[in-house]
């Protein structure tokens, strides 16, 4: 069995077709989920429950639980602007409820995927809304103004950087690794 994904020729991710700035933040959208989504692929919860190194909370179901509340808080509460749409994963006396909630059992594996899943189509609902000339918009942000497309990137950016924990995470449960 390779220790890699998939074969090449059949992964799913797709590179270089978009044309247009809103079409490439949505492929690196789409492919930075889809990796999430592999690395996660084939484990049980106790293997997603695995945490890193203690004393970190780290873990590839914290990791699936943060990006659901990461989608929630930058394309509902700040893109959309719905202030009263709910924190998902907070706990008054665990900032670090999204991963330190993230317990090895199947109820919350399935909730938090179906969360995820369901924030991920609340956005792309977002995003196939908007033109290009949306992405220049100014939202605000704790006071702050911050344009559509950095916020964008930011997300963006926040996927690449824990696309990159989950595959030290995954590589420690059964040596698997990305391509």
């Amino acid at each position: 069995m390779s220790k890699l994904w998939t074969a090449p020729e059949n992964d799913p991710r797709v590179f270089g077709q978009p044309v247009g700035e809103k079409a490439t933040y949505r492929e690196y959208l789409d492919n930075y989920r889809l990796t999430i989504e592999m690395k996660c692929d084939g484990l049980d919860a106790e293997q997603l429950g695995q945490r890193s190194v203690p004393p970190s909370t780290l873990s590839l179901l914290g990791l699936v639980r943060h990006l659901a509340q990461m989608e929630n808080q930058w394309f509902q509460r700040v893109l959309r602007g719905r202030t009263d749409a709910p924190c998902l994963y907070t706990h008054e006396d665990d900032p670090d409820w999204d991963f330190g909630g993230a317990v090895p059992d199947p109820e919350v594996v399935k909730d938090a995927f179906a969360t995820w899943k369901a924030e991920i189509a609340k956005a792309d609902e977002w995003l196939d809304t908007i033109d290009e000339a949306d992405l220049g918009r100014e939202v605000m942000v704790d006071g702050g103004s911050h344009g559509t497309r950095d916020v964008l990137l930011h997300v963006i950016e926040e996927y690449a950087r824990h696309a990159g924990h989950a595959d030290l995470l995954r590589e420690c449960i059964d040596g698997r690794t990305g391509q």
